[in-house]
């Protein structure tokens, strides 16, 4: 019997230990890439292609990131993000945190088909309202308008928040907030004391999500920004491409990296909360 255990017990090792063998190599296959354009970046080189299997660049240099910060309005396309992104997130999670609570606690008249319309206005792909849009901007004035981005980004993410984040509150159990009312509390120190704190994965994982599309998004931004200072930094990098002639892929793979640091910084600080948020949003309905 002792022997058959541990038999057992051998094999569940060398399964798991295949296992992660197998997951190791998948995540070294999804970071070649990133490491190749880490290389790009770091090389005295001109071209993205090269004849012959190496890799590693024939002369470190870091001169692309010192073009892309000095010679290039790089600092400013990252305030342009920087407040697109944060205006969004503010305006969205504002408006989509009592909308998802109302949705979830709350029995009205449409409540369902509103949910409904709501899903059906974001299966609709963006770029079929990108004329009407910008029509629209051209009367109001709004052309080239960090404001008019930031309406349209709280707008479409507004629908993705409302619908993650009244799934979480659909798992709080309403016997904490009937609890509550028997104490005295009232219906603002219900949400602020109660309901916020329990709902802070779903909050946190939902803004960073708004963060993610803004900071990545680039159809409006290249569509509506028609001045190079007024850029984000998705269209700042169409713009280091858009010149055939001046084309340098180790400048434009510098430029890749510094964009994707600041969301990997956020994206680490608050990944304990990625998994609990998002499951929790998905699944509860």
């Amino acid at each position: 019997m002792i022997n058959k255990t541990a038999t057992l017990s051998v094999k569940k090792r060398i399964r798991l230990t295949c296992l992660n063998l197998f997951y190791i190599g998948v995540c070294f296959l999804g970071l070649v890439p990133i490491i190749y354009v880490f290389l790009l970046s770091v090389s005295g080189g001109g071209g993205a292609l090269k004849t012959g299997l190496s890799i590693l660049p024939e002369k470190f240099t870091l001169d692309n990131y010192r073009r892309i910060i000095v010679e290039e309005p790089f600092l400013r396309w990252l305030l342009n993000s920087v407040v697109l992104s944060v205006g969004t997130m503010v305006i969205a999670m504002g408006t989509s945190v009592l909308a998802s609570y109302a949705f979830s606690r709350f029995r009205f008249v449409g409540k369902n088909a509103s949910m409904q319309i709501l899903l059906l206005l974001n299966a609709f792909p963006q770029i079929l309202s990108m004329f009407a849009i910008f029509r629209l901007f051209r009367l109001m004035n709004l052309l080239d308008s960090h404001v008019g981005l930031i309406f349209i980004y709280a707008g479409s993410m507004c629908i993705f928040s409302i619908w993650n984040m009244k799934g979480y509150f659909d798992s709080i159990p309403i016997e904490i907030e009937e609890a509550s009312k028997i104490d005295g509390a009232s219906n603002f120190q219900l949400i602020l004391r109660i309901i916020l704190p329990l709902a802070r994965p779903a909050i946190i994982v939902t803004a960073v999500m708004v963060l993610i599309f803004v900071w990545n998004e680039y159809l409006f931004a290249t569509t509506f920004m028609l001045k190079e200072e007024s850029y984000t930094l998705a269209g700042g990098l169409y713009q280091l491409q858009a010149n055939d002639y001046s084309r340098s892929w180790p400048l434009f793979s510098a430029a890749a990296i510094l964009v994707s640091i600041p969301i990997l910084i956020i994206f680490f600080c608050f990944q304990k909360y990625m998994v609990s948020g998002l499951t929790a949003g998905g699944v509860k309905g």
